[in-house]
């Protein structure tokens, strides 16, 4: 299975780029995985907060194709305990699921066709963090999710 991570925009923040290189080298030991940097949409100071949510929508659905499951990060998806997202995880590999496509979306969410085109909605909390730190939380509890899969002493019980 490959893992792909798609995200608007880069980060700003040296620390969550150096958090994200660390985590992807730790990944690649378990896992396909690719993350995939959607540049920003141009000009929005004055444009409606959906008119900016459409255009990001449109570039996302480019990196997806049919057979794709895709998991969009949102505040009203599920949550799971670390244990129950490595679950989560082991599941869609049983699934014979060629390629998971994670989807951090821009600050202001997610159109309406990335919604209807999720499989799944996925919460890492209740509370609200910024889209760019999120990527560093997220690529942790991927790796996180990995090592209690394969049994190893990073997560402790």
């Amino acid at each position: 299975m490959k893992i792909k991570l798609l995200c608007i925009g880069k980060t700003i923040f040296k620390f969550v780029d150096e958090g994200i290189e660390l985590y992807q080298s730790r990944l690649k030991h378990f896992v396909d995985f690719e993350q995939i940097f959607i540049p920003d949409i141009k000009n929005t100071k004055n444009m409606p907060i959906d008119e900016i949510k459409k255009k990001e929508g449109m570039q996302i659905i480019k990196y997806i194709t049919q057979g794709d499951y895709v998991i969009i990060l949102d505040e009203k998806g599920i949550t799971y305990t670390s244990e129950g997202f490595a679950d989560f995880l082991l599941k869609k590999t049983d699934q014979n699921i060629k390629q998971l496509i994670f989807i951090v979306g821009g600050a202001y969410g997610f159109s309406t066709e990335i919604y209807d085109r999720a499989d799944f909605k996925l919460s890492l909390s209740k509370m609200t963090f910024s889209h760019q730190i999120i990527r560093l939380f997220f690529l942790e509890q991927i790796y996180r999710a990995f090592t209690i899969i394969k049994g190893l002493p990073y997560h402790n019980q």
